[in-house]
């Protein structure tokens, strides 16, 4: 792989985390409740909102890498390391989606499920634009990775595993700091758990048909 390709790949993936962040950032907006991954994360900025989300989401992405370093020791691999300042982007896109959808209004329940499905959509968009990058994972699909080289279970059953994990801890760790009370985990967390990977999967048979036409063309 030559240089530029190298280089263009990562301008690609970034995109990607660009987009991801300003899904979770619709979904944050729509009050409706974030996607699992952010699930904890949002649960912890209503105890200190002072701190932004994407910071939050930047020390919990870091303790997945910490889980990924726990779970594969010698098997881990230092390039992965790189998921650091992914985090870094990641978290700062999210801060700057935010910032974008502000002004948003989600006064009314059809309005906030507008915000919820274009936080949807825009966050499939960008899972798919970092798999066609193909450079680095970031920290959450690499501690489900891990989890399922060292389990022998599929990435896809590793994966519903951990969403479901986050979204339990997230009520759990709602309900002892908040006394009982369940916050920022709500219906949206459970349809975004729900619809991401259909919408991702939907993406990538769009991009596998016009890598297939692209194909085409070139051989004629």
């Amino acid at each position: 792989m030559s240089n530029k390709e190298l280089f263009l790949r990562y301008l690609l993936f970034t995109a990607g985390l660009f987009l991801e962040g300003v899904g979770i950032a619709f979904t944050k907006h729509s009050q409706l409740g974030v996607t699992p991954i952010a699930s904890v994360p949002n649960v912890v900025s209503y105890l200190v909102p002072d701190i932004s989300l994407g910071t939050l989401l930047f020390i919990w992405n870091c303790l997945m890498l910490l889980g990924q370093i726990l779970i594969l020791r010698r098997d881990f691999r230092r390039v992965q390391f790189l998921q650091i300042p992914v985090s870094f982007l990641f978290g700062w896109f999210t801060d700057i989606g935010l910032r974008i959808v502000s002004g948003v209004p989600v006064d009314i329940y059809p309005a906030k499920l507008l915000s919820l499905t274009a936080g949807i959509f825009l966050l499939a968009l960008g899972v798919e634009v970092t798999v066609i990058a193909g450079v680095v994972l970031n920290a959450g699909e690499g501690f489900v990775k891990a989890v399922s080289d060292k389990t022998g279970k599929t990435f896809g059953s590793a994966k519903v595993f951990f969403d479901v994990s986050c979204v339990v801890s997230a009520v759990i760790l709602s309900m002892i700091l908040f006394h009982g009370r369940i916050l920022g985990t709500r219906e949206g967390t459970i349809i975004s758990a729900c619809c991401t990977g259909l919408v991702v999967k939907l993406y990538a048979r769009i991009y596998a048909q016009f890598a297939s036409a692209a194909t085409k063309a070139r051989l004629k």
